[in-house]
C-alpha cells in the first residue's frame, strides 16, 4: 500500500477547539507526523455547541436536527474548513499535498444502548470548502455490528504501540494509553494481540464545567487549582460506586453520563480535586478488566496536563508500573486524537477494520466511514 498524506479534524467533548493534525501513513504504519495546529472556538461558539447539546436530546434518529442544530452544523462545518485552509497557509500547503482528510465533527448525542450517535459535521460541504476529498462519519458502521461506536482511537494506538521508544517499553510489553480528554478511553496493547479498548470513565469534562461555574474559567490549567485543594474521598467514593464502573468492557460513556451533583457544596479546589481523583481512579480501575496489568501507561489529551490527575494515577498504578505522557513517549499528546482520525482515514480508503469486537464490541472487525470527493 502506498503512503498518504492525511489531515486529522478533531473537535473533541471538550468543545474548545479544532485540532489539526497531519500525518504520512499506509493504514498499517505510521511514516511520518507531519506539521499540526490548534484553532480555538470563540466563547459564543462554545456556548452554541453547548445549547446544542440540549437540542440533541430530541433526536431519535441520527439524521434529525432538532431545534438550532441545523445551522449549527453548518456554522461548525464552516469553521473546519477554515482551520484547514490555516492550517495549509501555514505548513506551505496546498490541497493537491493531500490526500484525504478525516473528519469527525462534534459528538453531541452517543447513546450506544439505542444504537445511535450523531456526530454534527457535513463531510460533502467540507470536501467542496477545502477541494480536499474527505472521510467522515466512521462510527455508525461499527454499530450497525452492534459496537458501541467508540472508541475508534485503538487502531491508532495498535500502531504507535510497535514503534516505542526501546528505552521506554524494552521488547515492547503490555502499554496502556489512556486519552483524557472530556471522558477518558483506555487502550490496551500486547504484542501478537489485537488490542482493547473501552471508555474509562469521566475525564476533563466534569473538571472544566466546575471551574466554569465557579470560577468562570474554561479549564483547570495544569491542574493548579485542584493542587490547592484535598480530594474528598467519600464523594470519589460516591462517584466510584456508579454502576459504569462494574461493566466489563466494551463500553462507552455520553458527556452527560457523569454530573457534578456529587461535589455540590464543595469549596472550588476541593471541588477541583476530588474531581481530578475521580478521573484518575476511574482509569486505574480500568486495569481490573484487561488480561494483565500494564506495565507502560502513557497519557494524552488535555488530562495529560492536569498535575493532579497524573499524580494521583501515578499512585494509584503503583511501582510496578510506568505513568508517562506521550510527550515524553516521544508522540505528540494533544494531536494523538486529530492523528487518530487522520490515520482512520486512510484505513477507511483501504477497506481496514477500523474497530474491532474487543475494542467497540462489534461482531467482527469492521470498516467505515463515508468518503466525498471535492466534486
Amino acid at each position: 500500500m502506498r503512503l498518504m498524506r492525511a489531515i486529522g479534524l478533531m473537535s473533541g467533548t471538550s468543545m474548545d477547539g479544532i485540532d489539526v493534525a497531519m500525518i504520512e501513513t499506509d493504514g498499517i504504519r505510521v511514516a511520518a507526523a507531519g506539521p499540526s495546529m490548534s484553532v480555538s472556538y470563540d466563547p459564543s461558539f462554545r456556548r452554541d455547541l453547548e445549547a446544542g447539546l440540549e437540542d440533541a436530546k430530541a433526536i431519535r434518529n441520527r439524521d434529525e436536527r432538532p431545534g438550532g442544530l441545523r445551522a449549527l452544523e453548518e456554522a461548525l462545518t464552516g469553521r473546519h474548513a477554515e482551520a484547514v485552509r490555516r492550517f495549509l497557509d501555514a505548513s506551505g500547503l496546498g490541497a493537491g499535498d493531500v490526500d484525504v482528510i478525516g473528519f469527525h465533527g462534534q459528538t453531541v448525542l452517543h447513546r450506544p444502548q439505542d444504537a445511535l450517535t450523531v456526530q454534527l459535521g457535513d463531510g460533502a460541504a467540507l470536501a467542496r470548502a477545502t477541494g480536499i476529498c474527505t472521510v467522515h462519519d466512521m462510527r455508525a458502521r461499527d454499530m450497525e455490528h452492534g459496537g458501541q461506536g467508540a472508541p475508534l482511537v485503538p487502531a491508532y494506538h495498535a500502531a504507535l504501540a510497535t514503534a516505542l521508544p526501546a528505552a521506554l517499553e524494552p521488547g515492547f510489553g503490555s502499554v496502556a494509553f489512556v486519552n483524557v480528554g472530556g471522558i477518558s478511553n483506555v487502550t490496551f496493547v500486547a504484542p501478537g494481540s489485537p488490542p482493547i479498548a473501552f471508555d474509562c470513565g469521566p475525564g476533563n469534562a466534569l473538571i472544566d464545567q466546575w471551574v466554569q461555574a465557579h470560577a468562570g474559567i474554561p479549564y483547570d490549567a495544569g491542574g493548579r487549582i485542584a493542587s490547592e485543594g484535598s480530594a474528598n474521598t467519600v464523594v470519589v467514593g460516591r462517584y466510584m460506586a456508579h454502576p459504569f464502573f462494574e461493566r466489563q468492557g466494551p463500553k462507552s460513556l455520553d458527556r452527560g453520563d457523569f454530573t457534578l451533583d456529587g461535589v455540590a457544596g464543595l469549596e472550588l479546589s476541593d471541588g477541583a480535586a476530588t474531581l481530578a481523583a475521580v478521573s484518575a481512579a476511574a482509569i486505574a480501575r480500568a486495569s481490573e478488566y484487561l488480561p494483565a496489568r500494564p506495565t507502560l501507561w502513557i497519557v494524552s489529551g488535555g488530562g495529560a496536563h492536569n498535575r493532579a490527575i497524573m499524580d494521583r494515577l501515578d499512585a494509584l498504578t503503583g511501582p510496578q508500573a510506568k505513568v508517562v505522557t506521550a510527550a515524553e513517549a516521544g508522540l505528540r499528546s494533544d494531536m494523538m486524537e486529530a492523528e487518530a482520525w487522520a490515520y482512520l482515514a486512510v484505513r477507511s480508503l483501504c477497506g481496514l477494520p477500523l474497530t474491532f469486537p474487543t475494542t467497540t464490541g462489534c461482531d467482527r472487525p469492521v470498516s467505515g466511514g463515508i468518503l466525498t470527493m471535492p466534486g
